[in-house]
């Protein structure tokens, strides 16, 4: 039986206070075409990794703050030990390494122009080198579990989702949160149908507000602005319904079983946005694309992902462990090796969710000790930034 006040993981504590499960050094792009350097320097000193991305040029306004906040969030992330940032302008360059100093990380920013990529590349990668050399000797320290920051989300949801995996994430929050945790949930497209009962599941009536000011801006300006007839060709996917989910309500009332039967969030979030307000779960108003949320939730400072699937989503991220659950038998038959924690047996009733939420409590520990999840061994890097619209 899992008890909160004695399980432990050896992580590294960062200069913040806050806690890491992985020790990268990242080579940061600030925009789409400096992507090539970042890649280059990351190919030269080894024990570094590239993050290219596709964007940074002509944003402004609530969209140029994300970029921003992403960026910046990505490099301050507890499983980055350190950054080297690359802009092809010295101006936003600096933005996103004063960022990241701020966290008192090592970092350092270069920029390509009046230099070229060449000699860019070549003062990059001696700094690149040095802080490999620096974050290899690094030692883990003890720490309690409830110090890890974990978020959630869902993919390709069957109907095995919300009886299996989904409660399964939502009984580990229901054990960790009360005694510490940081726990996160998003995927705001995918509470439509239910909207009312996660209203009514905040923790107090700002909570609430927030909560519902997000999901109606979503609504008006991104659904019913563009939409067809409805939601039927996106969501459900065509994956949600070939695994026999015929709604988005089905689907959102499987999706809402990931934040357990006690927990209530304390606030709501901006995409990007680090928690402020203490230990606790919150929302976070995230697009319901894999890649794209899990990147979002890695930027607010997430250390770890746990992500319910039924028909079998392979997603992972560069610097955010995600864990794989699924208590889909099929699934487990013909795609084991994108599966961290088999849950199968709450539905053979051989398995309490209980017993499936200690399981998921393991392999966190396990992970922040060092395990590969499926992903991370796979070679599963997806890195996928979010625009909010046209750039200038």
């Amino acid at each position: 039986m899992f008890d909160a006040n004695s399980t432990t993981v050896m992580a590294w504590r960062r200069e913040n206070g806050r806690v890491g499960v992985r020790n990268h050094v990242i080579i940061l792009p600030v925009d789409d075409i400096s992507n090539a350097a970042c890649e280059a320097v990351a190919n030269n000193v080894k024990g570094t990794m590239a993050l290219p991305h596709a964007y940074g040029r002509l944003q402004f306004g609530a969209d140029l703050d994300l970029h921003f906040r992403t960026m910046i969030g990505t490099g301050a992330n507890p499983n980055v030990a350190a950054v080297v940032v690359i802009g092809i302008e010295p101006e936003w360059t600096q933005v996103i390494v004063d960022g990241i100093a701020a966290t008192g990380k090592p970092v350092t920013g270069f920029s390509i122009e009046q230099k070229g990529d060449f000699e860019t590349i070549r003062a990059a990668s001696w700094k690149a080198k040095e802080y490999v050399h620096w974050a290899s000797e690094l030692q883990k320290e003890e720490c309690p579990i409830t110090d890890l920051w974990v978020s959630t989300k869902c993919g390709e949801s069957d109907t095995t989702t919300g009886l299996s995996s989904c409660p399964t994430v939502g009984n580990m929050y229901d054990k960790l949160i009360p005694h510490g945790l940081y726990g996160v949930f998003g995927e705001t497209s995918e509470i439509t149908g239910a909207e009312h009962i996660c209203e009514k599941r905040a923790a107090n009536p700002e909570a609430a507000e927030k909560f519902m000011a997000i999901f109606k801006e979503y609504s008006d300006n991104v659904i019913f602005a563009h939409q067809t007839d409805d939601l039927s060709d996106s969501q459900p996917t065509k994956g949600n319904i070939l695994g026999g989910l015929t709604t988005i309500e089905e689907k959102a009332l499987g999706n809402l079983e990931k934040i357990g039967r006690e927990c209530t969030y304390i606030d709501a979030l901006q995409a990007a946005e680090a928690p402020a307000k203490g230990p606790g779960l919150y929302f976070m108003d995230t697009s319901s694309a894999a890649a794209e949320c899990v990147t979002l939730m890695g930027a607010a400072g997430y250390v770890i992902h746990t992500f319910p699937t039924g028909q079998g989503n392979v997603v992972g991220n560069p610097i955010v462990p995600v864990i794989k659950i699924s208590g889909n038998p099929r699934t487990l038959r013909t795609m084991s090796e994108h599966i961290d924690v088999d849950v199968t047996g709450v539905l053979t009733r051989e398995q309490t969710i209980d017993q499936a939420g200690d399981a998921l409590i393991d392999m966190i520990r396990r992970t922040a000790n060092g395990r590969f999840t499926a992903a991370e061994a796979l070679g599963h890097r997806e890195f996928v930034m979010t625009k909010l619209y046209r750039s200038a």
